[in-house]
């Protein structure tokens, strides 16, 4: 069996690969574009999507959405963190955060997955803060000013130990459940 992975994100790709390593499943990585509904709710920008890549008659695909959602922010940017990513970046949510003693914020993850007609919705979360300035070089987008330990930024840590605690890789471990009870491996 392929699984597509739709995404424009090569670091993606790479986790779901890791993660879903000894299932005999296969990936592959697909750019296709999808409109993806203004809503604040990860999971319905997820069911949408799915809807719109049936419709063009494909199936046996994962696709996510992601997002950072900052307490004393009132959520933001949340479903919008790609487009607040490109816009103002970390360095713009720092700014916004200046002198602010609730840094709280969580990262969330809702993977939809087709695989033989059936649909799985799983959804991810880490619970941590927004540091003061960015830190490490490592991952993408918000990792260099995200802390799950208050210590670490995700950017410091090494994909195996981003993917142990990471929005990302608890939807995924939680994806990779329910794909083995489905291939009982």
């Amino acid at each position: 069996m392929i699984l597509k992975i739709i995404t424009s994100n090569p670091g993606k790709v790479e986790e779901f690969r890791r993660a879903l390593g000894g299932l005999g499943i296969d990936t592959e990585h697909v750019r296709l574009p999808y409109d993806e509904v203004q809503t604040s709710d990860l999971e319905e920008v997820v069911r949408k999507g799915m809807e719109e890549i049936r419709s063009r008659g494909i199936r046996d695909f994962i696709i996510d959405d992601s997002g950072l959602f900052v307490d004393s922010l009132r959520g933001f940017p949340g479903v919008w963190s790609a487009y607040a990513q490109k816009t103002i970046g970390n360095r713009g949510i720092l700014r916004l955060l200046e002198g602010e003693t609730d840094r709280r914020g969580r990262f969330g993850c809702c993977i939809g997955c087709d695989i033989g007609g059936e649909t799985i919705i799983v959804m991810g979360i880490s619970e941590g803060s927004i540091l003061h300035e960015e830190r490490g070089l490592g991952g993408f987008g918000f990792d260099p000013i995200f802390s799950h330990d208050g210590v670490s930024s995700f950017a410091e840590l090494s994909p195996e130990e981003k993917d142990a605690v990471s929005h990302r890789g608890n939807a995924v471990r939680l994806l990779r459940e329910e794909l083995a009870k489905r291939l009982l491996v």
